[in-house]
């Protein structure tokens, strides 16, 4: 009898222990080790881009008369619109080296007169700043997928304008002229990649035209010197390759 009580004391045991083995394995079972942390993809900013921009332009003037030392200047404003095309190469995590060519039109422009001088003649003047385009070199900073970066290089400006003048007895005299000038430009921006391939950007530059004096047909004077630069400020958008 003591036999087979003891043989259900053992069984009962046996079942205890499986059923608490069950549970400890089960319980291992839940308990899985966490996931490793997801990989963030650093935004690669090389490659080829192309865009467009708009913004506003400052044109500044000085005038210095040589002989008597006088100098005025002028300011005015406009919009510039256009595009972009250019090529950054990342060559570290945080570098970027780039080149970038930029064309835009404006709305530069200037009325003069009308002027009327002792004979009778009136004169009137039409000048505007028809484009500027510039190319520079970028060297950025970049925190993953914002790049902060200067620029330098050259510029250029186009200039149109014309002369009408009615003389006292009706007759109409129009003349145009054309000029294109070259000088240096600095600037800086910020760029920001929202996507793998389209990134926007605010930049400002500054381009500075070369002294440009004008002779005089008076023994001695030496003319008249003038000095001129331009201020842009632009947001772009830009679609990279």
């Amino acid at each position: 009898m003591n036999c087979g009580k003891g043989i259900w004391v053992s069984g009962v045991a046996a079942l205890l222990v499986m059923a608490s083995s069950g549970a400890f394995a089960a319980d291992l079972a839940i308990r899985k080790a966490p996931p490793p942390p997801p990989i963030i993809p650093v935004y690669n900013w090389t490659g080829f881009y192309i865009g467009g921009n708009v913004g506003g332009v400052w044109d500044n003037v000085d005038v210095t008369d040589n002989f008597f030392g006088v100098s005025v200047s002028n300011t005015r404003s406009g919009f510039i619109g256009g595009g972009q095309i250019g090529y950054n190469w990342q060559f570290a995590p945080q570098w970027v080296f780039g080149v970038e060519w930029m064309f835009d039109g404006t709305s530069l422009s200037t009325n003069f007169g009308p002027v009327t001088d002792i004979f009778g003649d009136t004169f009137t003047a039409h000048e505007k700043v028809n484009w500027l385009t510039t190319v520079t070199g970028r060297f950025g900073y970049a925190a993953n997928n914002w790049l902060f970066y200067v620029k330098g290089g050259g510029g250029w400006v186009h200039d149109s304008a014309t002369v009408t003048v009615v003389d006292a007895a009706g007759g109409v005299f129009s003349a145009s002229a054309s000029d294109t000038r070259g000088g240096w430009v600095a600037g800086a921006g910020i760029e920001y990649g929202f996507t793998p391939n389209w990134t926007g950007k605010v930049e400002y530059q500054h381009l500075g035209l070369g002294d440009e004096t004008t002779a005089s047909a008076l023994v001695g004077d030496p003319g008249v010197t003038f000095r001129r630069h331009f201020d842009m400020v632009t947001v772009g958008l830009n679609y990279k390759f």
